[in-house]
């Protein structure tokens, strides 16, 4: 499971397909409504949120936004709850191992997605959540070497 820190513009078709499954997956975690993936780590920040329902129904809606923006469909009737959230912070370390992981499988699978986010250096943020200076997050599990290149299947 990936929840992407990183704003959905930057990510392909099947980046931001896979980001609104996955999203979509972790609402019902959250809501109790599945018993896989309970456990699963990227799903701490939301938990910790104090309104997690909520910050998830934003996640998403953005999502929902950007897809609706490239002419895509994306039924956010799916999406249960929405609140004015308060942001979730994440560092500086998470989005820069996020934005390197995400580099490598564009350049793998979408190169003129690759091309045209070339000259990005510090990417923003989904608009979830607020930046902080730090370390990439405890609960992340695809550690990058500095090169950026990744074996991760996320």
């Amino acid at each position: 499971m990936r929840i992407w820190s990183l704003h959905p513009r930057y990510l392909d078709r099947q980046g931001l397909t896979a980001c609104w499954r996955e999203a979509l997956l972790a609402q019902a975690v959250l809501e109790g409504a599945t018993r896989g993936y309970t456990r699963h780590p990227q799903l701490e920040r939301f938990r910790e949120s104090g309104r997690p329902l909520e910050a998830i129904g934003d996640y998403l809606a953005v999502v929902a936004a950007e897809a609706a923006s490239r002419g895509y469909r994306f039924d956010d009737a799916k999406v249960h709850r929405r609140g004015a959230t308060a942001p979730i912070e994440v560092t500086t370390g998470q989005l820069d191992l996020e934005w390197r992981h995400l580099r490598a499988k564009l350049a793998a699978r979408s190169p003129e997605v690759a091309e045209r986010w070339s000259a990005v250096v510090l990417p923003e943020q989904h608009p979830l959540f607020a930046v902080v200076d730090g370390p990439a997050a405890s609960w992340e599990r695809a550690m990058l070497p500095p090169g950026g290149a990744t074996d991760a299947q996320d």
